[in-house]
């Protein structure tokens, strides 16, 4: 699979008219195409079948450097799998790729790959908690976003809570944070986490809810009695 194999690929997935209202939507200044996640999700799902690890972590990269809208998300999509042996070279392009990161629709499917790796080796977390420090703010929201899996346990280890607490930490760093983006983010981690653990969520918000954006905090609460 090269890629120029993989972007014909994608253009046969081009549906006419739909470029201009994605781009919109968007708000991308990048070629787009307009191809439906769905299709994005099947020519994924077929070159995770027939291709190696090294040769997705390759073909990945090189729809990356497209910057191309539908390519990038491709590229993420390639590397989202729950179980990659030897993953260490999967990891650090998705790394590579979050100072590029500059929408919410890339930065999410990226971050979605980026969290199977994560759950798959926690002490990646030391690395995404420098994100937490950047001066980019999509940075700085994709250490939550990249973490959510850890709002979704129902019987979380001590590891488990332990990363819970470290990143409520960052949310909490976060509270005062004037980014709609980010104040989003936290209410997103928040919301997710009281559906299974609303203690932490009404302990957080209890001291630190003041400092939130007001959609935020109503947003983070959502779930709660």
């Amino acid at each position: 699979m090269t890629p120029e194999d993989a972007l014909a690929a994608l253009r046969a997935g081009i549906e006419p008219g739909r470029a201009e209202a994605m781009a919109a939507y968007h708000k991308q200044t990048r070629p787009v195409l307009g191809i439906p996640v769905p299709y994005l999700n099947d020519l994924a799902k077929g070159w995770r079948q027939t291709l190696s690890v090294p040769e997705r972590v390759a073909l990945a990269d090189a729809l990356w450097r497209t910057d191309i809208f539908e390519a990038r998300i491709a590229a993420a999509k390639v590397l989202t799998q729950a179980r990659i042996r030897d993953d260490a070279a999967a990891w650090r392009l998705i790394v590579s790729w979050v100072p590029d990161f500059d929408s919410w629709a890339i930065a999410d499917h990226a971050c979605d790959a980026g969290e199977r790796r994560l759950v798959a080796d926690p002490a990646r977390l030391d690395e995404v908690e420098g994100w937490t420090r950047s001066d980019h703010m999509w940075a700085r929201r994709a250490a939550l976003v990249i973490t959510l899996p850890w709002t979704k346990q129902n019987h979380p280890s001590a590891g488990d809570l332990a990363i819970r607490d470290r990143v409520l930490g960052w949310a909490a760093g976060y509270a005062d944070d004037p980014e709609w983006f980010i104040q989003k983010a936290i209410a997103w981690w928040l919301r997710d986490l009281s559906k299974h653990d609303a203690p932490r969520v009404r302990a957080f918000l209890k001291a630190h809810g003041d400092r939130l954006k007001p959609f935020a905090r109503r947003e983070a609460g959502k779930h709660l009695a």
